[in-house]
């Protein structure tokens, strides 16, 4: 199933809730909350009471993607603000394996994000341990950044690897989507798409709508 996932990154702040609200009720799947601590990444975002205050706003999934060093310190403060799945960077943790576990023992969904030059070879051992993996397809830590281009044969590369081990695993991308280039990543092998700004920017509802009308187009 495809699932769009619209990242708050990208909405006003002064109407955060209301935006929220306003592409969950246009069709959006999930809610992406891009967690930055400044140290694994430049930028520093927003983190538990900003997701637990957002959580009476919506029911859809809250799609947490931690760009924090270590991110195992924080599983259950964010199962407790209410995430639903988190994904954690493959290099920013120490024992991939181990957090991995923390997570899916909290009982939440558990997701490997890598790096646009984070060789596909550090998923050998967890792939099958995973129900996400997010290929970022611009370097973590900015909105607005420009789509790499070669990403793509990652995520197609990526797509086949999970074929030929019979794995139903969502593959999610992240960075400079927009509806103009969605219909390649689809094609591609990803089914999860994570748009800040080809959401936000304008009506968000009516971009919503417009990523969901090329999903229709794929899934009859």
């Amino acid at each position: 199933m495809l699932k769009l996932a619209p990242s708050i990154l990208a909405a006003d702040f002064k109407i955060l809730g209301q935006q929220v609200a306003e592409v969950s009720e246009a069709g959006a799947q999930y809610i992406h909350l891009d967690v930055m601590d400044g140290a694994f990444v430049p930028s520093i975002s927003f983190g538990m009471p900003v997701i637990g205050s957002l959580r009476s706003c919506t029911d859809r999934i809250f799609d947490v993607h931690m760009m924090v060093e270590e991110p195992g310190r924080y599983i259950n403060d964010f199962k407790e603000a209410g995430a639903d799945l988190i994904c954690v960077h493959a290099e920013a943790c120490t024992h991939l394996d181990r957090t991995i576990n923390q997570i899916k023992e909290a009982g939440l969904k558990a997701g490997v994000a890598l790096n646009p030059a984070t060789s596909l070879s550090v998923l050998d051992f967890i792939l099958p341990e995973v129900d996400m993996v997010l290929i970022m397809t611009v370097n973590p830590g900015f909105g607005g950044q420009k789509f790499i281009p070669y990403t793509l044969d990652k995520v197609k590369d990526l797509r086949r690897i999970c074929r030929e081990r019979n794995l139903e695993t969502d593959i999610q991308v992240d960075g400079g989507v927009t509806c103009e280039n969605v219909r390649e990543l689809i094609e591609a092998g990803a089914n999860v798409f994570v748009a800040g700004s080809a959401v936000f920017k304008g009506n968000a509802a009516d971009n919503t709508k417009a990523f969901l009308k090329i999903f229709e187009e794929y899934e009859g």
